[in-house]
């Protein structure tokens, strides 16, 4: 079972930069054909500075963690067992090409259903600017399945 202690657990923030390569790859993989999203010229005439992040981009981003799953370790969850159960976004702000998001995550709950067998690891994400902006927050459940 996972310890309840971990209720309020906080990774350590990092800071990743949103390049316009990785942009516009993402967006053609996700079949994105919005300019915005794809073409700078477009993005900035539309009153952008660059090109626009595609809503789930920052899920990605938050991957570049130094040690993605360092966390995991350090609450010893087992990686191999682990499956992700859903997410949610709330947006504040355009994060656009060029910016320095960071982020910060922290452990709001954990729960566990049938008797134990599944457990669930709910993670408030909050991203900012730069300049201090509030982008995005999103909330992500992880379940653990035992047995």
């Amino acid at each position: 079972m996972i310890d309840r202690k971990f209720i309020g657990f906080r990774t350590e923030p990092f800071t990743a930069e949103v390049e316009k390569g990785r942009l516009r790859m993402f967006a053609q993989a996700i079949g994105e054909t919005d300019p915005l999203y794809l073409d700078e010229a477009a993005a900035q005439a539309a009153g952008f500075r660059s090109l626009v992040v595609p809503p789930t981009f920052v899920f990605c981003l938050e991957m570049e963690r130094p040690d993605a799953y360092d966390w995991f370790n350090q609450l010893n969850l087992p990686l191999e067992k682990a499956l992700h159960g859903e997410q949610a976004f709330t947006y504040h702000a355009t994060a656009c090409a060029g910016d320095l998001l960071t982020f910060e995550s922290e452990i709001t709950d954990i729960y566990d259903k049938k008797n134990g067998a599944l457990e669930f690891l709910v993670q408030k994400n909050t991203v900012t600017n730069q300049i201090g902006d509030r982008i995005v927050d999103f909330d992500r459940t992880i379940v653990i399945r035992h047995g």
